[in-house]
């Protein structure tokens, strides 16, 4: 019954995708605000199609290990309605943990930077998809299945959830009021996808914004700020192998580094800009010399 639905969701949204890309984009040309270009967007359709291949040809397996670990469930929710409901809360604030650990760790953010690639944003950038996220994606899922939630409903709320985390993906919809006391909106969401140093890796959430609001991840869009979409380096070689292995390659070099094996280890799993000289930056690291470059007087007194 739940790949039913599954199915059913996926019916149902490809059509609605596709008239609100089309309008999208008509509008934005007409407009002359240029926030699509056809190269753009087939590179996002092309990662879209890469990452949901492997995510089916690799289902079998993790649903075969979710359901070994339900075996091992800790406990049940009989009440239907409450179970959907907690399941919800549940997958949304885990899809928050597995975020930011994309963006706080160099090994994870290496597979999640192809979404956060792209110097436009827009609807397709919705489906600029990390192309080897569902090969760990599942692990974040694990505590799920031990708390009594079958496999297929995680994977059924996870397609429901995601509808809801694609259509955030514009620039047509301005701050939403008291709904982004609650919910992620366009608004948070592009700050998530800027590349300026006060918006660097905030704003995690998928459909709830109150994860980032209880852990000091939030982040609202400034006026006086505004966002400048793509990576704090731009990609010169803007070529889909490019775009989904160079921070593969980044990570290589600088494992030839003549430092110690600690420090080697430190390249990979620390986060994204981490450096043992100084020679680059973690984003906090580039706050704090933004902070004090506003604020000279903060550096005499350090």
């Amino acid at each position: 019954m739940t790949n039913e639905l599954e199915q059913t969701i996926i019916q149902l949204t490809t059509p609605f995708y596709i008239l609100l890309i089309g309008f999208e984009a008509f509008i934005s040309h007409w407009q002359h605000r240029k926030y699509y270009t056809w190269r753009d967007t087939l590179t996002n359709l092309m990662l879209m199609l890469f990452n949901g291949g492997l995510d089916l040809a690799f289902r079998a397996v993790y649903v075969v290990i979710l359901v070994a670990f339900y075996q091992y469930r800790v406990t049940e929710i009989s009440n239907v309605y409450a179970y959907w409901i907690v399941l919800f809360f549940a997958e949304d604030f885990m899809f928050y943990v597995l975020h930011v650990v994309d963006h706080y760790s160099r090994l994870f953010w290496a597979v999640h930077v192809t979404h956060h690639s792209s110097e436009y944003f827009n609807l397709t950038t919705g489906f600029r998809s990390s192309v080897f996220q569902p090969l760990y994606r599942f692990i974040y899922f694990i505590p799920l299945v031990l708390v009594g939630f079958k496999p297929a409903d995680i994977v059924l709320m996870y397609s429901i959830t995601q509808t809801y985390g694609i259509i955030v993906h514009t620039n047509y919809v301005g701050k939403s009021g008291w709904l982004g006391y609650v919910f992620v909106t366009p608004s948070h969401h592009r700050v998530h996808h800027a590349s300026n140093i006060v918006y660097l890796d905030k704003n995690m959430g998928m459909c709830l914004i109150i994860w980032d609001r209880i852990f000091g991840t939030f982040q609202e869009e400034l006026e006086e700020e505004p966002v400048r979409y793509g990576l704090t380096k731009s990609l010169e070689d803007k070529s889909l192998t490019n775009t989904v292995f160079h921070e593969w390659k980044a990570i290589a070099e600088d494992l030839k580094r003549e430092v110690d094996w600690k420090t080697k280890v430190k390249y990979v799993v620390n986060p994204p800009g981490w450096s043992h000289d100084g020679s680059s930056q973690t984003s906090n690291e580039l706050r704090e010399i933004e902070a004090k470059n506003l604020n000279p007087e903060a550096m005499i007194h350090e």
